[in-house]
């Protein structure tokens, strides 16, 4: 776990390492731009989403202990999904309280709900697993948990690239790449002979950095298709991709799209009967119940303190309980004269009705609103309210608009957690000199689920600077890969 210390100071940039970490940055910043995932500094191309951030001279480093960590984590954060699926189950079957599904089922059309819950799908987990960790003063804090990420193409390619400057990378230089073609490889005791990663429209910021992914796929062996949903082609047999003038079969069909985002997705129904067919195998599963943010909340509920301690174990159970920040889900029905609301307190005083938050002082607010799940506001930091920032008036408006928004679009509070403080160097282009920027970072472990193992494939640092309250790519944030300080 990330110690309260500081990892250790980066090296002081003295005229001779300047000159080499400006020889780093440029191999690194080329090697990027001719993977097609990065834009140059002052050309004229125009980003696209997520292609130009500040580049560090060396990677984002973390202790040999803080590795093993994660890489250990991967396995509790798979057993939290195990248990959320069994949750939901069990909820149905009023073996759990009914409550659970039914706020999981809230805004979802009902098609979908009833797809998610077929017997033939009741084990599907998601393969790929990447919660959002913020180290802090008191330790690390999950803030998201996300199985639809963003960045493998860009961790996989600053994995290889910082290798080849002579760095050891958590994960492998090719443990991104690795991980994804063996968690797809053991999706099936059948070989998989073609997959095809579908991107939507509303995902379209990412397509080149899965274009990357899928080159190198099928560069280690596993035959990839990068598709918009329009190229899917679905007959009775098969679901095929349309690709230079061929359809070829596909046998696991990535899903790079948020289910919220279905309805404009060309062929989504035909792409779902296929997979209820058995004709295609789809990864992550359609489960809207695997892809809400309450599910955080679940997990602190004193109520349910029972079923996760047999679910998870005492060690998982204890490990995440103090990883995931205390959560709950803002539902704007009344409370009875004698309720109060779980584990939720002003100063000492517990909190029986959400409108007392609305009169709480700056001191008090340090919490989060934030979409649960099912909404083009979920993602990418959109729709996330932070309480202390705003003034009284403006808080109390967020907090009022997410308990009107709870039929449709429920939102969760959450506790905010400020993270630690660290010092990075980073290359400036346009100046042509390194230059140190104070920040907050948010490390993104990727875990790849193998037969019931989630093995590390990499990690994601974003470094945003100090004044920035809410840690996303920016073109303001430093991003590298983690690497392993050895004391040697």
């Amino acid at each position: 776990m990330v110690k309260k210390e500081s990892p250790g100071p980066i090296g002081e940039v003295t005229p001779s390492r300047e000159s080499e970490y400006k020889e780093r940055s440029r191999l690194v910043q080329k090697a990027l731009v001719d993977d097609g995932l990065y834009t140059e500094p002052g050309s004229e191309k125009v980003p696209q989403g997520n292609d130009l951030w500040r580049i560090s001279p060396e990677p984002f480093w973390l202790e040999p202990g803080e590795v093993r960590y994660l890489e250990q984590l991967g396995q509790h954060l798979l057993k939290f999904y195990q248990g959320i699926n069994h949750l939901y189950f069990e909820s149905l079957k009023d073996r759990q309280p009914r409550w659970i599904s039914e706020y999981l089922h809230l805004g979802k059309p009902e098609p979908l709900i009833e797809y998610g819950r077929m017997n033939r799908f009741k084990t599907s987990l998601p393969g790929v697993i990447r919660p959002d960790l913020l180290p802090s003063e008191t330790g690390m804090v999950a803030t998201e948990l996300d199985s639809v990420p963003g960045g493998i193409g860009i961790t996989g390619s600053l994995g290889q690239h910082y290798t080849r400057l002579g760095y050891q990378i958590a994960g492998g230089p090719n443990g991104m790449i690795e991980g994804f073609a063996k968690m797809v490889q053991h999706l099936t005791d059948e070989p998989v002979q073609r997959t095809a990663i579908v991107v939507s429209e509303e995902s379209r910021s990412y397509r080149s950095e899965m274009r990357w992914v899928a080159d190198r796929l099928t560069r280690h062996g596993l035959k990839t298709l990068l598709l918009e949903p329009k190229e899917v082609v679905f007959t009775e047999e098969h679901l095929l991709a349309e690709h230079d003038n061929e359809l070829l079969p596909i046998d696991v069909l990535y899903r790079f799209f948020e289910l919220f985002d279905l309805k404009n997705i060309p062929k989504a129904e035909l792409i779902l009967y296929s997979a209820r067919k058995e004709r295609v195998l789809i990864t992550p599963p359609i489960k809207t119940y695997l892809e809400e943010k309450m599910s955080f909340a679940f997990l602190h509920h004193p109520v349910l303190e029972p079923f996760w301690q047999q679910e998870l174990g005492d060690e998982t159970f204890r490990l995440l309980k103090q990883l995931i920040p205390q959560t709950w889900i803002l539902d704007s029905r009344p409370l009875p004269p004698y309720g109060l609301i779980p584990n939720l307190h002003l100063g000492t005083r517990p909190v029986t009705a959400w409108q007392e938050l609305a009169r709480a002082s700056q001191k008090e607010r340090q919490f989060v609103i934030k979409p649960s799940g099912f909404s083009e506001l979920a993602w990418g930091s959109r729709g996330v309210t932070v309480g202390h920032d705003l003034s009284q008036e403006d808080w109390a408006k967020a907090l009022n608009n997410a308990l009107e928004s709870f039929d449709q679009t429920p939102y969760i509070l959450q506790d905010y957690r400020k993270g630690r403080k660290y010092t990075v160097n980073y290359y400036d282009p346009m100046a042509d000199s390194v230059k140190t920027m104070e920040g907050r970072v948010r490390l993104s472990p990727y875990y790849f689920v193998q037969n019931e193992k989630a093995v590390l494939g990499g990690v994601l640092a974003t470094i945003c600077p100090i004044e920035k309250k809410l840690i996303h790519g920016m073109v303001e944030a430093v991003m590298a890969p983690c690497g392993v300080r050895s004391h040697a």
